[in-house]
């Protein structure tokens, strides 16, 4: 009867430390809308995991810090089929997971935060760059990790400053996104001190992409398309559409450099960049996913690291202690980009170095030397606190 008990005591003892050493779980939902859009360069179309890859990688990251905290990170993903509801997918998600890293199109991504709001889930918006989703459209409950049009056009806008660049022929694609970033572009010339000498507008008339004549076609409509323009500095195009941006540099009428869409690109991350320790993460995804990492997988990474640094800030898997934190002063994270990265208090859009790349090297690196703010030089790039539009419900 003593051996029993002491068997039975032991065997308890075991068991109690076995339920105490058990992980706290935190799951973090992927919700995103695959594109559909074909990308005029072969090498460049997107993979099928595309975003979400990123995300998985960062799991892996969560998970090594977490093992010492006692805490393990799941992702659950859904991957919307054209028709699907978004609202219906979020709110499935959110059953098992207190955080949604959400790659979705603006007006779904409002739809989702609205229906969401009760719930006081955190989204974290990886993939769209609307503008108004951090201003007018603003929520407390979307945390904005792509950055912003006005951003990358700001980028972009200062490098071309501090060539001296300033005189620009601006072509613009005949799709709605191609003209918000238009307008970004046209904000970032005024702010900047840069003249648009001339626009020209770029229609989409439909056909094929590529034909079997299509090289010389280009070869002879692209120069005719952009002679007799005023004297201009460099080509910027808008053709968020991949339309016809491509098809510009070493066709233009005039030997000019073309940025924007096309030639300069102004990106959150390019699978060149090996500063600050880059080319560990980049190894690391290509080994894991045998690609190059896009800048929606870095912007998935960062998302998902986001809530593995503030789940050990705080040493917690409560979601709401953890979202709080996230858009709380002391917030910060590490993403290979040279310095820290926090939230704007205003509209919760991330802060971030914006890289400058021509499809095989990084070029710069913005904010450029020079531009100055008595808060943070990132926050020369994009809305500014005393511009916004964003009350934050």
């Amino acid at each position: 009867m003593f051996r029993w008990l002491i068997g039975a005591i032991a065997a308890s003892i075991v068991v109690a430390h076995a339920l105490a050493a058990e992980p706290v779980e935190i799951g973090i939902g992927y919700l995103g809308r695959p594109g559909t859009k074909e990308t005029l360069s072969l090498i460049e179309q997107p993979a099928a995991n595309n975003g979400v890859a990123g995300a998985q990688l960062a799991i892996e990251d969560n998970n090594t810090t977490g093992k010492f905290l006692d805490q393990h990170f799941t992702l659950e993903e859904i991957h919307l089929k054209p028709n699907a509801d978004a609202v219906q997918a979020a709110t499935a998600l959110v059953e098992h997971n207190g955080f949604i890293i959400a790659d979705l199109p603006a007006d779904e991504l409002v739809k989702v935060a609205d229906a969401l709001r009760e719930r006081g889930t955190l989204l974290l918006n990886a993939g769209a760059t609307d503008d108004r989703l951090r201003e007018e459209d603003c929520r407390a409950s979307v945390v904005h990790v792509a950055p912003t049009r006005s951003m990358l056009a700001d980028a972009l806008g200062q490098y071309l400053v501090w060539k001296q660049w300033r005189r620009w022929l601006l072509v613009v694609g005949s799709h709605d996104a191609d003209k918000l970033y238009a307008d970004a572009l046209r904000r970032a010339a005024t702010r900047f001190g840069a003249k648009i000498v001339q626009e020209r507008s770029f229609e989409d008339t439909g056909g094929a992409r590529r034909t079997d004549s299509g090289v010389t076609l280009i070869q002879r409509q692209m120069p005719v398309f952009t002679q007799q323009a005023p004297a201009y500095d460099v080509l910027v195009a808008a053709d968020e559409s991949e339309v016809f941006a491509n098809y510009l540099p070493y066709r233009t009428w005039d030997p000019r450099p073309v940025a924007g869409s096309a030639g300069l690109v102004p990106t959150s991350w390019d699978a060149s960049h090996d500063q600050w320790g880059a080319i560990q993460l980049q190894n690391r995804f290509v080994k894991l996913n045998s690609r190059r990492m896009t800048a929606l997988d870095m912007q998935a990474w960062t998302a998902t690291r986001m809530i593995g640094e503030a789940a050990s800030r705080t040493n917690s898997g409560d979601a709401r202690k953890i979202s709080d934190f996230i858009r709380g002063p002391d917030f910060q994270i590490a993403a290979f980009k040279g310095k820290p990265l926090t939230l704007r208090d205003w509209n919760l859009q991330l802060r971030q170095p914006i890289l400058l790349a021509d499809g095989r090297m990084v070029v710069s690196v913005s904010p450029q030397e020079g531009f100055l703010h008595q808060f943070s030089e990132l926050d020369t790039l994009g809305v500014d606190k005393p511009e916004t539009k964003c009350k934050l419900r």
